[in-house]
């Protein structure tokens, strides 16, 4: 299938590569793209939330007060949780949010992800950009005479001079083909991947 190239230039159509139709021609899975999301985002829960019960705060080995006789409620320990300072009930335990996806199945949410992306428009060959320095004003200057401003830019490898220099811009991201993830490609507005990071796409959804 057909993808448009710009140029790096001035932004114009500069030619139309071909790209392979199992990785940007496939139909949409709403579920499966749900379920890759939704394990994403799941994965990156620290999940280090954790709580004292009454078995793990210290102290409260002596009974408070005999069991009868005292005219008061009967006790055991001043470490229950219906007293102050002592545990909590049902404490929480850090725990692993991480969800299983087999690699096969990842893969092809995100080609579901880009195939969706290019029926709506939203994704697009372009020429790698080159700056002559790490400065954000002038990648900023660049990406406004292109027309690519907000958007994400996902190259072959990592440009530290583009990593730099687009730390600062709120409106454009950087990102390589081995860290671009599913979350990332929903949310951009618009997306602008170089050609080298096309033909690596499609080597690794072999």
């Amino acid at each position: 299938m057909d993808l448009n190239k710009i140029s790096a230039i001035d932004g114009s159509v500069q030619e139309v590569i071909q790209v392979e139709e199992k990785v940007f021609g496939v139909e949409y899975n709403e579920d499966l793209v749900h379920q890759l999301i939704t394990a994403y985002r799941a994965g990156g829960r620290a999940g280090t939330k954790a709580q004292k019960s009454r078995s793990n705060v210290a102290g409260g080995g002596a009974k408070p007060w005999r069991q009868k006789g005292t005219g008061r409620a009967r006790a055991g320990t001043s470490r229950s949780p219906i007293w102050r300072k002592g545990g909590v009930t049902f404490a929480a335990q850090p725990r692993n949010f991480a969800q299983k996806l087999n690699k096969k199945m990842y893969q092809k949410g995100l080609c579901c992800i880009l195939s969706q992306l290019v029926k709506s428009g939203r994704l697009a060959a372009i020429e790698m950009i080159e700056i002559s320095e790490p400065k954000t004003k002038e990648l900023a200057q660049k990406i406004q005479s292109i027309g690519i401003a907000g958007a994400t830019l996902i190259t072959a490898t990592d440009v530290k001079s583009l990593r730099l220099a687009s730390r600062n811009l709120p409106d454009f991201n950087v990102v390589t083909e081995r860290n671009m993830d599913p979350v990332t490609l929903v949310k951009a507005k618009k997306i602008f991947i170089t050609e080298d990071a096309i033909r690596q796409i499609e080597g690794g959804a072999k």
